[in-house]
């Protein structure tokens, strides 16, 4: 046996794939701080509107004649959108660059808030959140990509720190700001003030990453995991905000909306587990830190965010604030 192999001749290792360089030198002085300030502000806009609208919901539906339990579609379609839309940031960014990406997906949503200022009726307020909530979906992944490789590997516990807190803290004023733009000014304004804003970080990101980006490249896409993805998120949400509106599983549309989730979610499940190139990688699950630390986050997030969405509408509408 040993002869025989002695007699091959020794294979070569094969060619390396061609692939492109992703590591940048972390950036240095001035550069550093804009690109932190940047990143932080563009990660800030987009936490903040998931929260800045709250307190305005009785003004929004007083103004476009709806009532406040409509008028939380505003709030559901913006979170909704983004849900369907991170998935799809791997597949955007190996096609467009990281760096164009997120550039466009901060112009695009300077371009949903003036919409949405501008909105007439609740119908088209809505459709503007869900394209504002499309777009900002690859803002808070890729922001972290940018930032840790704006530092040296040393200092990759504090540019995370930093985020963290940008993501902690927008939530939180939010409300707030919202409350005083609604009462001082008016609530379209909680959507313009993201104009000057995400302009900003548009240009100063643009400035100093565009040479940092390692181009497109193809790759392919699940259009079929996405299309159940979306429609099971979407039969969902749909489900839960109409439910009580609607008298829950007395009504034949509930019914058909819940029935409509629970199979796309299976489809979803097996589709995901046998695709090659899966939208969103549940084998991942099998790791233990992985589904634990997913799940504790998910949780967190969930009382975290839903104190944050429920609370100044129950102080507005039961308790006289």
């Amino acid at each position: 046996m040993s002869s025989t192999t002695a007699d091959l001749p020794a294979s070569s290792p094969p060619p390396a794939p061609a692939t492109r360089s992703l590591n940048f030198a972390p950036l240095t002085g001035s550069q550093l701080v804009l690109g932190t300030v940047a990143l932080s502000l563009a990660t800030f806009m987009n936490v903040l509107d998931s929260s800045i609208a709250n307190v305005s919901i009785p003004a929004i539906a007083g103004d476009m004649g709806v009532s406040p339990s409509q008028g939380t579609w505003v709030i559901t379609s913006f979170g909704v959108a983004n849900a369907i839309s991170v998935p799809l940031t791997g597949w955007l960014t190996q096609r467009f660059g990281q760096v164009r990406l997120f550039t466009a997906s901060i112009l695009l949503f300077v371009l949903a808030s003036w919409l949405c200022g501008l909105a007439p009726n609740i119908e088209s307020l809505i459709a503007f959140r869900v394209l504002q909530g499309l777009v900002a979906g690859p803002m808070i992944p890729l922001s972290q990509t940018l930032l840790l490789a704006s530092y040296p590997p040393a200092k990759a516990g504090i540019a995370m720190a930093m985020w963290a807190m940008t993501v902690l803290v927008a939530p939180v004023v939010g409300p707030l700001l919202g409350g005083w733009i609604t009462d001082v000014i008016s609530w379209p304004w909680i959507f313009y003030i993201n104009i000057p804003v995400g302009l900003v970080a548009a240009a100063a990101t643009w400035s100093i990453y565009r040479t940092r980006d390692p181009g497109p490249k193809r790759v392919p896409l699940d259009y079929v995991g996405l299309a159940l993805l979306v429609l099971f998120v979407g039969a969902l949400q749909i489900m839960i905000d109409k439910g009580k509106e609607l008298d829950w599983f007395a009504s034949t549309e509930i019914v058909v909306l819940t029935v409509v989730a629970v199979v796309s979610f299976f489809f979803f499940l097996a589709w995901e587990l046998t695709e090659k190139h899966p939208i969103v990688d549940l084998r991942l699950f099998a790791r233990r830190n992985f589904w634990l630390g997913s799940t504790s986050l998910a949780i967190a997030y969930g009382l975290f965010f839903g104190n944050v969405v429920l609370m100044p509408l129950w102080l507005q509408q039961y308790m006289g604030y």
